[in-house]
């Protein structure tokens, strides 16, 4: 892989996409959910398989039963929660009980659930024959989170940009195509500015100067980002967004949802085209090296539908 201004291609269509999750939905109701799973992966080897860097593409190696086993393993540690806030509950007060679900919800479950799904996901994606990988330790990750969710909370969100930052940082830093580390050197100063200018002229604009803010941090944080000599660039716009989520809107609407299989191509689309790795990067020399990766933060992410930020591939 040798960067030049290289730009990512995504090959599916809207309508191959759309058999999938016909024949996903059918085998679902016919197995009363449980083929889910298995749909689920299906939809994710399409869309990576359809994804090419430099000519090749790549590969996702995911199965259903991983998926299947993953969120047994989840709804064992929900369980589990929900025993020992009972548990609280009944031996101390109804508030401490309260108080400690929540706590081992949002400090424990929801940055386990985003480590494992990220864990696995990258360690099942594979680029002409070498694997992705996740490194960062769940401890590790804890240092970051907690203080940040709490100084987020008592600046009432000013904080959240430079969480958001060391959050990037971290799941960025820890990934790994085979043996060569990914980099981020972004700083949470560069994007308070823009994140305050967001928070005030949001209301203002009805939320549409999110887009642009979002455009924004999408440039920063891909520009920030490097593999090796190479570095990405992103020339996503505001405008852009907004016009690709408002034609996604209308077409949600007018098909009554039938056109979801077109929306996910076409955002695709969008991304790979403002997304290039640009440098002298050469990964010839980068070798495999297996990190092992189970599937319980996938069935973590489903039961508590948290937003995965930087768990595929883009999302690096």
């Amino acid at each position: 892989m040798s960067g030049h201004g290289l730009t990512p291609a995504f090959h599916g269509n809207g309508g191959s996409l759309f058999g999938i999750h016909i024949r996903n939905l059918l085998l679902t109701i016919v197995t009363f959910g449980i083929y889910t799973f298995w749909g689920r992966t299906r939809v994710r080897q399409y869309l990576y398989g359809q994804t090419a860097f430099d000519g090749d593409r790549l590969a996702y190696h995911g199965t259903g039963g991983e998926l299947f086993r993953g969120w047994l393993k989840a709804m064992g540690l929900m369980l589990l929660l929900v025993v020992v806030a009972g548990a609280a509950m009944a031996l101390v007060n109804q508030v401490v009980g309260v108080l400690l679900f929540y706590a081992l919800l949002f400090c424990g479950l929801f940055p386990l659930a985003l480590l494992g799904a990220r864990k696995y996901r990258l360690s099942r994606t594979s680029w002409r024959g070498l694997r992705f990988s996740f490194r960062g330790e769940f401890q590790d990750f804890l240092e970051v989170y907690i203080p940040g969710v709490l100084l987020t909370t008592l600046t009432l969100g000013f904080y959240y940009p430079f969480f958001h930052v060391k959050v990037r940082r971290f799941l960025v830093d820890n990934s790994y195509f085979g043996t060569e580390a990914f980099a981020f050197d972004g700083e949470g100063r560069d994007v308070f500015g823009q994140h305050v200018l967001a928070m005030l002229l949001t209301p203002l604009t009805l939320g549409i100067y999110w887009f642009w803010y979002m455009a924004f941090r999408n440039r920063y944080y891909w520009s920030h980002t490097a593999l090796d000599a190479g570095r990405f660039a992103s020339t996503v716009t505001g405008g852009g967004l907004l016009q690709l989520a408002l034609v996604n809107m209308l077409l949600l609407i007018v098909t009554l949802g039938i056109g979801y299989s077109w929306v996910q191509v076409r955002t695709i689309l969008y991304h790979c085209e403002h997304l290039a790795f640009e440098g002298p990067a050469d990964l010839a020399a980068v070798r495999q090296e297996a990190v092992a990766a189970g599937a319980t933060g996938e069935g973590l992410t489903e039961l508590l539908d948290v937003d995965l930020v930087g768990a595929d591939f883009f999302g690096l």
